[in-house]
């Protein structure tokens, strides 16, 4: 059970640690109106990272379903929601965790389990 929670922690801090660096980075809010450059890497940069937070979580929790996947798509998809619905300014990166990101984290389930089992 706690190889599981720590497995979800992780690929959670995988994503919002890349998001966080990503922003610091490159000096744009992440509320703020951003050029259609900026928008298409962040969603190439967001979809690799948080495949690889599901991936991650597949490698910890070593485990053959996607339930543990769908855990971490419903948090970054539920923290994403919270932050639309809190925050003012443009809610793209919002809309893009919600409908890119959380579903990317469960390809990279799908990924861990087709090498994997």
């Amino acid at each position: 059970m706690i190889r599981k929670i720590l497995a979800v922690l992780a690929g959670y801090a995988i994503f919002v640690t890349s998001s966080l660096l990503l922003f610091k980075l490159s000096g744009q809010k992440p509320h703020a109106g951003a050029s259609m450059v900026l928008k298409l890497l962040t969603l190439l940069y967001g979809i690799f990272f948080a495949t690889l937070s599901g991936y991650v979580l597949g490698l910890i929790a070593k485990i053959s379903n996607l339930n543990l996947n769908y855990v971490l798509a419903i948090i970054i998809a539920g923290f994403a929601t919270f932050s639309l619905f809190s925050s003012g300014g443009s809610h793209w990166t919002q809309f893009l965790a919600i409908f890119i990101f959380a579903p990317a984290s469960i390809l990279g389930g799908k990924l861990y389990r087709n090498k994997h089992f």
